[in-house]
């Protein structure tokens, strides 16, 4: 039997607290952290046409570096 790896920070203890916290939720509970998780959260989930994926990537990598570049800027 192989030894369990657990993530940095994590142990047995806190793998089986999460555990028990799914388990023990109700239906209407585990809707509301699904919904409450969606509705804190900068991002959105979108449906686009699988042609379009690369086209996407691209933008959100322009994004992505010019908003680096400007908290670099920021920062010094």
């Amino acid at each position: 039997m192989s030894k369990n790896v657990f993530p940095t920070g994590w142990d047995e203890n806190r793998v089986k607290k999460v555990i028990a916290h799914y388990e023990e939720q109700t239906e209407d509970e585990a809707v509301a952290e699904d919904e409450a998780a969606y509705d804190e959260s900068d991002y959105v989930t979108v449906q686009i046409p699988r042609a379009l994926i690369s086209a996407v990537r691209d933008l959100i990598s322009k994004y992505q570096a010019s908003h680096e570049k400007k908290l670099a800027a920021a920062l010094k």
